[in-house]
């Protein structure tokens, strides 16, 4: 069965040439990705945007991305005139069945309804965040056919309360949310004006009654499949992430997985994540165009800066593989297995072999570089996706005691209910969980 995510829409205009769009902001070149195409999608300039919903919604958002249990966070009204609310606490991945639409969010209460009566624009709501275990929280509003969601991350109580890690990409999601919240009649990010904005806002809502982009197809699937199999994780926001650092990430976890887009980091970020690999720590990495442009925070605004790679650090030299293009969705195919002998682990139980076909991906690729850690091994690959020699490749590769998976492409994660993957996942998880 093929990923939703991965279905072209008719008449998709192609990315111009990068000469044709590049900006002399900060010396940063419009390079960066777009989301998937999948029905729904629509573009806008040469970047995609998903449409937003036409049901009515409430609008809200936390100011932060993750909060730790008991403690007690603002929500923030964005708007106005809201009647007869109520709102509930739900832990989303829980669910069971078919993948509902793209603008709702869907798993279990944690805890009971209250009633917030009317409600204003600017107006904060104080909640009392669940003595619950970590995971991705949402608060659910409803006003009577108005309904809206507030997602954040519930963060453990310390680091390492589970041996596993898994980080949402939260700054991605803001970049990528084209939510005009200072109605200018313009989105608030970059993506809604490449050639001249470099900015986008933290905390606030997302377009789609408050669901994350691209969450449908990239984010709820593993969390569904981590609930399925009882996998034990602490979830972390990027936030959380950057507020370690490699010494200490170490000390709580055997391996941290980036499951989604994680396409924005900070310096402090990135200097975390490679100094637990450096320190033993494994990585997976279960999409593509990861660690792919360094940006800054300032307040509730996050800064679009350079390239990793235009900086001396190219993000190959962490992952094994980077971004190397996409062609808006326009082609996809399975991966193609090359070498099972280089990691036999990998398709224990499978009927995979060399050129046996797995899943199906595209839309964004990776592929090795030079900057690539000596001894990283090609495992499949999507062969001349984007044309001859634009090629998506799965690797893998040891640094010390250091083991770290890169699926290359969109999205292992997003297809982990295929049995193979599944069987994949599971060898991945057995193989990278050992300290």
């Amino acid at each position: 069965m093929l990923n939703h995510s991965l279905i072209p829409v008719r008449g998709a205009r192609r990315r111009p040439a990068i000469a044709a769009v590049a900006i002399a902001v900060l010396g940063a070149a419009l390079t960066g990705s777009t989301p998937t195409y999948s029905p729904g999608f629509q573009t806008t300039g040469t970047v995609a945007r998903v449409k937003p919903s036409k049901r009515p919604a409430i609008e809200a958002a936390f100011p932060r991305d993750s909060y730790g249990p008991r403690s007690a966070a603002r929500l923030v009204i964005f708007s106005k005139h809201v009647r007869d609310a109520r709102m509930q606490i739900f832990r989303a991945g829980t669910e069971t069945g078919r993948i509902g639409p793209r603008d709702e969010m869907r798993g279990t209460a944690v805890t009971p309804v209250r009633r917030l009566g009317n409600l204003r624009r600017n107006q904060t709501v104080w909640v009392q965040i669940p003595d619950e275990p970590s995971g991705l929280h949402y608060v659910k509003l409803i006003a009577g056919p108005r309904v809206g969601y507030a997602p954040f991350v519930l963060r453990p109580d310390r680091l390492g309360r589970q041996r596993i890690a898994v980080v949402m990409p939260t700054f991605t999601w803001q970049a990528y949310n084209f939510h005009d919240d200072d109605a200018d009649g313009e989105g608030d990010t970059w993506y809604a004006a490449p050639s001249r904005k470099m900015t986008a806002r933290l905390g606030r809502p997302y377009e789609n009654r408050g669901v994350p982009p691209h969450y449908k197809y990239y984010d709820q699937p593993f969390l569904q499949w981590l609930h399925q199999e009882k996998r034990a994780v602490d979830y972390l926001g990027q936030t959380d992430v950057a507020r370690s650092t490699g010494h200490r990430l170490a000390e709580a976890y055997d391996l941290i997985i980036f499951p989604g887009h994680h396409e924005y980091v900070t310096k402090r970020e990135y200097d975390a994540a490679e100094g637990f690999r450096n320190r033993g720590g494994n990585l997976m990495f279960l999409s593509a165009n990861n660690f792919f442009w360094k940006v800054v925070t300032r307040g509730n605004v996050m800064y679009r800066v350079h390239m990793w790679r235009d900086i001396g650090r190219p993000e190959a030299a962490l992952i094994g593989v980077q971004y190397i293009g996409n062609d808006m969705g326009q082609h996809r195919s399975p991966w193609i297995v090359r070498n099972v002998g280089a990691a036999p682990w990998l398709f224990a139980d499978t009927d995979l072999h060399n050129a046996s076909s797995l899943s199906s991906a595209g839309i964004e690729i990776d592929k090795t570089q030079p900057s690539s850690p000596p001894g990283t091994k090609v495992l499949a690959e999507l062969p001349n996706l984007l044309g001859p020699g634009r090629t998506g490749q799965m690797t893998y590769y040891e640094k010390g005691a250091a083991k770290v998976f890169a699926a290359g492409a969109f999205t292992l994660a997003g297809s982990v209910r295929q049995p193979s993957v599944d069987r994949i996942m599971d060898n991945l998880w057995e193989r990278l969980s050992r300290p």
